[in-house]
């Protein structure tokens, strides 16, 4: 997905286009976890040896890692696209970004919820998905801090908000089921309202 095709449709999720390996590693990891998954419980899902696996990822992290940092990048990208989309007004650029956060989080709860996976990267790995990672909570500090400098927002320590407001959006990920009570248009009102009450905004006019 190009930026410009980000750009349009940063609320839409088309099914995710992954190959038949990295498919049935997101599969396996969700429902066995990393430690729980075996590279030959991956190979035989995918219909092919152990060594054709080797050919195409180094070993069972970089599975890890790939589907982690596109999970990561896509999200990264839909929440720049809403941020662009909100123009110049503070509050609806930090709307806009924590629905784009709660939708993925919903549409993509599997590949989202992976993010649980990462103590279990070798430490180079993790400061290299976290330093992907970082461009997020760097986003969200600059709509705060925007916010609270023009006098929407009310904030004592904008960091540790930031933070906080990312680890509610990641918690849905572990519980939200596509197919129970609340849509993800729902959860997404609901949590971007939460938000906009973290900040000392608690209304989207």
């Amino acid at each position: 997905m190009t930026a410009q095709q980000t750009a349009a449709t940063w609320r839409d999720f088309e099914p995710m286009q992954l190959g038949p390996i990295l498919g049935n590693a997101l599969d396996a990891f969700h429902e066995n976890g990393f430690h729980g998954t075996t590279v030959r419980d991956l190979a035989r899902r995918v219909g092919v040896t152990v060594p054709a696996l080797y050919y195409h990822h180094e070993n069972k992290e970089a599975m890890l890692v790939a589907l982690l940092e596109s999970a990561v990048r896509n999200l990264i990208d839909r929440c720049r696209a809403a941020v662009t989309e909100g123009g110049d007004d503070p509050v609806l650029r930090f709307s806009y970004f924590y629905e784009a956060v709660v939708l993925n989080m919903t549409h993509r709860a599997r590949p989202s919820a992976l993010d649980s996976e990462v103590r279990h990267l070798s430490p180079e790995n993790r400061r290299g998905y976290a330093a992907v990672r970082k461009e997020l909570e760097l986003m969200l500090l600059d709509l705060i801090r925007d916010g609270a400098d023009r006098g929407v927002f009310d904030v004592d320590d904008i960091p540790e908000t930031v933070r906080a407001l990312l680890g509610m959006g990641q918690s849905i990920a572990r519980w939200y089921q596509i197919d129970g009570p609340l849509t993800p248009d729902e959860v997404a009102d609901r949590y971007t309202a939460i938000a906009l009450r973290v900040v000392g905004h608690p209304t989207t006019s």
